[in-house]
């Protein structure tokens, strides 16, 4: 997964793979609906599905500005 190849080059990024099936009161609070699926900072923002690293940045970023207003 993208989000664990970045918590493994940087000290700012953390990440953690939850099996949804295995944790169904976890994919439910964060409404999983595919997989994978990636929540940025507890939902601020996130991400469903394979996508490109620049999608995923500018995801991050989006959610960051918004967390910052």
């Amino acid at each position: 997964m993208l989000a664990t190849q970045m918590a493994l080059e940087s000290e700012w990024v953390q990440a953690e793979t939850v099996q949804a099936s295995e944790f169904p009161e976890l994919a439910e609070q964060y409404g999983v609906s595919g997989v994978p699926h990636t929540s940025i900072n507890f939902g601020a923002g996130e991400m469903i599905g394979a996508a490109p690293e620049a999608m995923l940045v500018d995801e991050i970023r989006r959610a960051l500005a918004n967390e910052q207003k």
